[in-house]
């Protein structure tokens, strides 16, 4: 699986890119783990919160939201970290968590 990276700040996301987010994040966390809750939850274009995808030749596989430090009293806060159905079990979400470690 040949995975392209893009960590963008949220004011560089295009309204696809974010379509695509949102829409892997409600199928696995409120459709698959079956957990009604509001998935859009104010932090995603706010401060200086980036986003980081992994892109396949089919679409968005794998997403995580680093959360603007700032204010997070100055910690460093990664979160809504998903790897759709089709591309778990290749060690995706390892290789997604160390390159946010990275950014």
């Amino acid at each position: 699986m040949t995975i392209s990276w893009i960590s963008k700040h949220h004011s560089e996301l295009d309204v696809h890119e974010l379509y695509a987010i949102l829409a892997l994040r409600t199928q696995v966390f409120v459709v698959e783990q079956n957990c009604p809750y509001l998935e859009t939850d104010g932090q995603d274009l706010v401060g200086d919160t980036c986003h980081l995808l992994a892109r396949d030749e089919s679409g968005l596989v794998g997403y995580l939201r680093l959360l603007d430090p700032q204010r997070m009293d100055g910690e460093v806060v990664i979160g809504r970290v998903v790897i759709a159905e089709r591309a778990r079990g290749s060690g995706l979400g390892h290789r997604l968590m160390e390159r946010a470690l990275v950014e």
